[in-house]
């Protein structure tokens, strides 16, 4: 493929059937366990903090899985890395059904997200940008777009299994739902073409100046771990803060389903976005959207106003995944990218671990969620002031080598 050869059609193909793979795989690890928290402590009589901490046991197997599954997949392929990942998911879930003790759920979500979720979301990502000479930021923001759409869908469809089928019917059912889905769609994931002398995406590009490789990954790394902690809170805690006002779980539910369809363009908007203003400037405008709004769920009561806050809110706080995958790409060269994006994104599953623990350690310590909440703004704060430091970097050249 040359420079003025056209980009493969079947790019598209690749990048709608990441969003789904993502859709369904993230959906159910990185928040897919918020519909569960509630039935399980009336089930089993656990606290929510021990519950949502199986939400943090998955997460922590996905952050350090991911970096392996990465170095895996440019060994080996793509695809076989993503078949193995998703087998290992279903099965998972498939024998959650029949576990009663939380020592069991914690190990088998280290596995789930380890050898499962793990060997998806870094070989999905890197894959979605070697098929892309230009565009690669609509093209990231659709696939976390799908993300967002399965972080939504699962805990929604969830709240409706739990209700007919009860805790370990609906996982079970969850697990034959995720074999089915994504396995066929991992067999359409090819390799890219190779390209001849054509420059990626972000590759070099003069609005965004080559700064130092190990500056991008700790100063990313220091600020996704941040800006998780921030976006996990209402994730994993919206659920159960909604149904302590008074409303049942499937009402619950479909709040954050509304509030996860807004992300859904959001997502593709900043993904688009970042192509135009630059990725960091993208995220960081992503960032500020989130942490001026994420403590005022706890002063909400109604119905209505829940639905309107959660979609405003959604739509900026859904930047800020497509801002770290657009901003590493962006910022770091082709031949480090898989290793920096493993890394990267290693720290920003690792704050989604501790927002979502830290969500519920609170509220059984307080009885409220108003100190979660508190938590996760002052975490995006210092975002901000992180990413406002790289931002500078890229736009001073006498800062860039230094």
């Amino acid at each position: 493929m040359t420079q003025d050869s056209p980009q493969p059609a079947y790019r598209w193909v690749i990048v709608f059937a990441a969003a789904l793979i993502l859709a369904v795989s993230m959906g159910a690890i990185v928040n897919g366990m918020s519909a569960f928290i509630v039935p399980m402590q009336e089930r089993f009589g656990w606290s929510r903090g021990d519950a949502a901490l199986i939400n943090f046991a998955g997460i922590m197997g996905l952050a350090f899985g991911g970096v392996v599954a990465g170095r895996m997949a440019d060994r080996i392929g793509t695809r076989p890395v993503l078949l193995f990942g998703v087998v290992v998911l279903g099965l998972c879930y498939l024998v959650a059904s029949f576990l009663t003790s939380l020592w069991q759920f914690y190990a088998l979500f280290v596995v789930a997200g380890f050898f499962g979720a793990g060997a998806v979301f870094a070989p999905v990502v890197a894959l979605v940008g070697k098929w892309f000479a230009a565009g690669a930021g609509l093209a990231l923001g659709i696939v976390s777009a799908g993300q967002a759409l399965g972080q939504g869908g699962v805990p929604f469809g969830s709240s409706f299994l739990i209700e007919s089928y009860g805790v370990q019917g609906a996982l079970g059912i969850t697990g034959v739902v995720m074999l089915a889905v994504m396995t066929p769609l991992v067999l359409l994931m090819r390799p890219a073409p190779a390209r001849n002398g054509v420059r990626s995406a972000g590759e070099s590009d003069a609005a965004e100046p080559a700064i130092p490789y190990n500056v991008v990954v700790v100063r990313m790394s220091a600020a996704v771990i941040l800006c998780c902690t921030c976006m996990s809170v209402p994730l994993m805690h919206l659920v159960p803060l909604i149904q302590d006002v008074g409303f049942p779980p499937e009402v619950a539910s479909s709040v954050i389903f509304a509030m996860m369809l807004s992300a859904i363009l959001g997502r593709v908007a900043f993904g688009r976005l970042a192509d135009m203003i630059g990725a960091v400037p993208a995220y960081m405008t992503a960032t500020a959207w989130m942490t001026a709004m994420v403590f005022g769920f706890v002063w909400l009561d109604r119905l209505d106003v829940f639905y309107v806050y959660a979609i405003v809110y959604g739509f900026g706080y859904a930047g800020v995944m497509t801002g770290i995958l657009t901003s590493v790409s962006v910022l770091t060269p082709a031949e480090r990218r898989a290793s920096a994006m493993g890394i990267v994104t290693m720290f920003a599953f690792f704050g989604h671990a501790i927002g979502g623990y830290q969500g519920g350690l609170l509220y059984d310590l307080t009885g409220a969620y108003d100190a979660p909440y508190a938590v996760a703004a002052l975490a995006g704060i210092l975002n901000l002031i992180i990413v406002n430091t790289l931002l500078r970097r890229t736009r001073r050249p006498d800062l860039v080598a230094a």
